[in-house]
């Protein structure tokens, strides 16, 4: 059994600027595109290596639109693991985890659109305790003449333009990322059909929501760094000496040192460099 893990998002997702809220519009809301690859590679592996495709989510019973599609597109079952939109990523993990048991591969996308962890699938491989490949560019598959898929290679996005090569064999958990396969348009004809098919609903193991504290707005304001104490010059002085004296602008710069010292005594001199500089008080001896 080959499995795809899909989300129900906001894709055009409207946040609050106070409490960073994300409030889900019903006729924006659908599948991501890294959800969308997720699907598109379950396909490809089944079409290649046999097997059906189980298309799951956890979400409310509004989720159930992405099931129909991924029906439509060639999915041989669809389940929805009932829980609450706000579940923990390690809650989630743990409802989809129920269903998944006996899949040999599982796909799903490398961030979700609204809180974007990337941290479900990690989760999920731990609950199964499956090999995990995570935030994959590009998967290349065995050509469909070797009856079974024992193992194929994927490549992973690693630090400064860097690319890891893996080889992973089935019971492994994948997350792909959107630009590594474009989801294909199911037909009109199977589209009709799924509406008609039972979605199964399971109910979510021990569901935990993160607890949010209560808290109130005092105010909003910009930030503005404290203002730096400048001693003012002599009254004495003319007015163009008292503007150069604030300025600083003729005064005599310090060019730039390197010193080599221990601990103790690189803090006695950074403290003294930034007395000379006015940054702090005159300390006393």
């Amino acid at each position: 059994m080959i499995a795809a893990c899909c989300k129900l998002v906001d894709l055009r997702c409207d946040v609050d600027p106070v409490s960073g809220a994300v409030h889900v519009e019903p006729n924006s809301a659908g599948m991501s595109p890294a959800d969308e690859a997720a699907l598109e590679w379950a396909l490809r592996i089944a079409e290649r290596h046999g097997g059906s495709v189980v298309a799951v989510t956890a979400g409310p019973f509004e989720a159930e639109r992405l099931l129909r599609d991924a029906l439509g597109l060639g999915a041989a079952r669809a389940v929805r693991v009932e829980m609450e939109r706000q579940a923990t990523s390690a809650a989630t993990a743990a409802g989809l985890a129920q269903v998944l048991r006996d899949a040999a591969v599982i796909c799903c996308g490398d961030a979700s659109l609204d809180r974007g962890t990337g941290a479900v699938p990690s989760f999920l491989a731990a609950e199964l305790g499956a090999e995990q490949a995570l935030g994959l560019v590009g998967l290349h598959l065995p050509e469909p003449a070797e009856a079974a898929l024992s193992s194929f290679r994927v490549e992973r996005r690693l630090d400064r333009g860097r690319r890891e090569h893996l080889s992973v064999s089935p019971r492994c958990v994948l997350s792909v990322e959107a630009h590594t396969a474009r989801l294909r348009r199911a037909p009109f004809e199977a589209l009709l059909a799924a509406q008609c098919v039972t979605v199964e609903v399971l109910a979510a193991p021990g569901q935990t929501t993160p607890t949010t504290a209560e808290a109130s707005l005092v105010r909003t304001a910009p930030f503005r760094p404290r203002a730096r104490v400048v001693p003012p010059p002599p009254a004495s002085l003319p007015a163009r000496d008292r503007v150069l004296a604030l300025s600083r602008s003729l005064g005599a710069r310090q060019p730039a040192r390197t010193l080599r010292l221990a601990p103790a005594e690189a803090a006695v001199a950074l403290l003294e460099t930034l007395e000379a500089w006015g940054e702090l008080p005159v300390m006393p001896r």
